[in-house]
């Protein structure tokens, strides 16, 4: 074998062919296969091979039925010098190495010169690993934008096209117009013209309404070119013969106007106001100081209104922030602005108008690149975007209000042309994402109004997910935007994630709402963490009041098949809760969490109706409810012959009667033959809880229990060994999965050890190192 390896390692030096190559690689898997460790020939060899002669190697390892993956994780392990998630599960280290190795590069934040196995002056690091990529993360100040549209980097960017995936967005800063102006362009190649399907924003404590409008635009298929910018190559190949796409574009606006509905009436004078309030400042301003400002109308939409001008040519039509007006545009904006501020002057006091407040801005560190890079911004700091609602204010909710009320006055007798938000029919219609995900991203009412616009004719998004934006009465709007959605032609949306602080709606009649909004859905997941008696349940706006929103009359039949729920503190209402239950036929999965109901019996009022009206049910869970009084109806779940997963996590399961309560669940569960996964973490169940469940797969039990977790039980490495052993006497075959995670198993180690090794002849065990000790000491310190 040494032998062999000099003659590779000399090719090598000489530039060698890939059928050599593959030889150290053959040479490298027989050696490990073997079990001897590899010799110090091989290990001078291995770092010899860069990355690019070993991505050339690939194709000839599969052809001879060879695997390069200990090499990519040792070069992980050796130059990205982080451990993986222990719940990440690596199918390919090769993409997963290049994939992060793209990502460093384009930040900046790995030296390629720095060592000999990612530097080759024949090869480019970006273009060569960019095929890896399928997910890519902007961060910040959006790094990585401009360096990808780039001339230079044209061939990156299309592979990523094809590529790429999911795009990233993590702690954005503000931006300035240049960057603006390349996410702009970035965007339009991934995504009107390349595979991206998913968009997702974390982490964005103070988000620039200029920058997040344009994320959402893109994302939901509009595109205008800026005035600097250059044409698309793409777009002009792809227009020529092409019809206008029919499922997306023509349903979103129609053949004249958008459709108009109470948030975009409420938008439009929103709009007018702060129209009015710019006119009155800009007055006042000096002219060296005067800036220009921008509405969201001015964001998505031509310079001008005029229906009787001709539109603009698409590479002009639109302009990104901060840029200079053609000599033409300032003349019809000015005039559009003036008739919009005087229409809504006539139908609304002056005092009812909002008035501006600065937004806080991050601090930028001192340095060359900070003053650089806030000189090239300096108008655009005092942007009009810069005007946000705090919805959880108690003010900022008075002036929502207030806003409200000033867009219903506007309304009647009002010409159409001045009330719309941004006419999106200049815009040109591409291909959009399926998947929004926005988590931390808190949302003023002007965002709020642009994400319902766009949603309501959003026919291609199958699944939308809001984590903690604050919404507030925001929600209404966000439900006119889903029932408009829902009455599309061809809406895909199956899937909606909301969970937030606080709502003015109780969850359940928030749950009832959005299930009468969008009768396909097939996965509901909704969480409020703290009820709210602040919030006005008022609708804002023209939707009326909170009775035609939540009515009272049954909810019609609908598709849901997986339903997740979590409640704030305090009792819930079981027959709304039932309600939703029978009106989800399909239901297959139901998951609730901290739900109280005033009584036992409140909640065996809900059980029933999960055992008449969802005989489909498959999976049941339920997490941090006190179920110590429910006894019955625990026995009367567990012998449900429809359900094949039950979770009972942290539900202080056996707090009173467990010397009872213990053989009649166990009784239940053999003769049980559907129930195929039992997880009880959290419920201090014990030694003497555990061997009794050991009856569970005695010889005379007809149980077909597969997965049991046992977390968090207090269990000691003594009854762990017993139960073990109670297992080999009984015969039982391997029965699946046994999860130990967090128990006192440290106490005794040896005994532990044995124990898991008399448990792995009949199941698959995942346990830990948990130090019990450590972990009691922390708890005692909070107390």
């Amino acid at each position: 074998m040494d032998w062999v390896l000099l003659v590779a390692a000399r090719r090598l030096r000489r530039k060698t062919r890939v059928d050599d190559l593959g030889t150290i690689v053959s040479v490298k898997e027989e050696s490990e296969s073997s079990g001897a460790l590899p010799g110090p020939i091989l290990q001078s060899i291995l770092p010899l091979l860069n990355i690019y002669y070993l991505e050339r190697i690939e194709e000839t390892a599969l052809k001879k039925g060879l695997s390069t993956q200990a090499i990519w994780r040792r070069l992980w392990d050796e130059l990205m010098k982080t451990r993986p998630s222990s719940l990440e599960s690596v199918t390919c280290w090769r993409a997963k190495f290049m994939e992060a190795f793209f990502s460093h590069v384009l930040r900046g934040t790995i030296d390629v010169s720095s060592d000999r196995r990612l530097c080759d002056q024949r090869f480019s690091p970006l273009l060569h690993s960019s095929r890896h990529v399928r997910q890519l993360t902007i961060c910040n100040m959006l790094q990585g934008a401009t360096e990808l549209v780039a001339e230079p980097n044209r061939r990156v960017l299309e592979t990523l096209a094809s590529s790429l995936h999911t795009l990233k967005f993590r702690h954005l800063l503000f931006s300035d117009v240049a960057a603006q102006q390349s996410l702009r362009q970035l965007l339009h190649q991934l995504i009107h013209h390349g595979a991206v399907s998913q968009v997702s924003l974390y982490s964005w404590p103070v988000p620039e309404s200029a920058l997040f409008i344009l994320i959402l635009t893109m994302s939901a298929g509009f595109w205008q070119p800026g005035p600097g910018g250059p044409p698309c190559r793409l777009c002009g190949e792809a227009s020529r013969g092409r019809a206008p796409s029919r499922d997306e574009g023509s349903l979103l606006l129609g053949s004249r106007r958008p459709r108009r509905d109470a948030a975009e009436r409420c938008a439009a004078a929103l709009m007018a106001s702060r129209r009015k309030s710019e006119a009155k400042q800009t007055a006042r301003a000096a002219p060296a100081t005067r800036v220009t400002r921008r509405s969201t109308q001015e964001s998505l939409t031509a310079g001008g209104t005029d229906s009787k001008r001709e539109p603009l040519p698409p590479a002009t039509s639109h302009e990104a922030p901060g840029t200079k007006r053609p000599p033409s545009a300032p003349a019809t904006t000015s005039s559009a602005s003036a008739s919009s501020s005087t229409s809504s002057s006539k139908r609304a006091p002056a005092s009812s108008a909002p008035q501006p407040k600065p937004l806080k801005r991050f601090k930028r560190a001192a340095g060359k690149k900070g003053a650089r890079t806030r000189q090239g911004c300096g108008a655009e700091s005092e942007d009009l975007y810069d005007f946000v609602f705090i919805v959880a204010g108690e003010k900022e909710d008075g002036e929502e209000m207030e806003i409200g009320e000033v867009a219903c006055g506007a309304l009647d007798g009002s010409d159409p042309s001045c009330l719309g938000l941004p006419a999106l029919e200049a815009s040109q219609r591409f291909r959009s994402i399926s998947t929004l995900e926005l988590f931390t991203v808190p949302l003023s009412t002007e965002a709020a109004l642009t994400l319902c616009h766009l949603l309501s004719s959003w026919v291609s998004l199958e699944s939308l997910t809001l984590s903690y934006n604050g919404l507030g009465s925001n929600i209404f709007r966000l439900l006119d935007s889903l029932r408009a959605l829902s009455v599309q032609a061809g809406c895909r949306l199956r899937a909606l994630h909301l969970s937030d602080l606080f709502s003015p709606l109780p969850i359940l009649e928030l749950t009832r709402a959005i299930v009468r909004a969008l009768p396909l859905l097939r996965v509901l997941s909704i969480r409020v963490d703290h009820p709210s008696q602040r919030d006005n349940p008022a609708v804002p706006g023209n939707a009326g009041p909170p009775s035609n929103v939540i009515g009272d009359e049954e909810i019609p039949e609908n598709c849901l098949e997986q339903l997740e729920m979590g409640f704030p503190r305090g009792a819930q209402p079981a027959p709304l809760l039932c309600s939703v239950l029978k009106a989800s036929g399909s239901l297959q999965q139901l998951s609730l969490d901290s739900a109280t109901f005033a009584s036992p019996q409140d909640f065996g009022l809900v059980l029933q109706t999960l055992k008449e009206y969802n005989l489909t049910l498959k999976r049941l869970s339920f997490h941090d409810m006190n179920l110590a009084d429910c006894q019955s109806e625990v026995l009367f779940l567990l012998q449900n012959l429809t359900l094949q997963e039950i979770t009972f996590s942290f539900c202080r399961l056996f707090e009173k009667r467990p010397a009872q309560f213990l053989p009649e669940m166990v009784a239940a569960m053999k003769g049980n033959s559907t129930l195929k996964g039992l997880r009880l973490p959290g419920n201090r169940l014990g030694n003497a809880g555990l061997l009794a469940l050991a009856d569970v797969f005695s010889e005379d039990s007809s149980s077909s229990l597969c997965q049991l977790d046992i977390s968090s039980n207090c269990i000691k490495p003594d009854g762990l060994l017993e139960f073990a052993k109670r297992l080999e006497r009984w015969g039982r075959g391997a029965f699946g999965h046994l999860r130990l995670f967090q128990n006192w198993l440290d106490q005794d180690a040896v005994t532990a050890r044995e124990a898991i090794r008399r448990l792995r002849a009949t199941c698959h065990v995942v346990s830990d190192s948990w130090d019990s000790s450590q972990a009691f000491a922390d708890y005692v310190s909070t107390m």
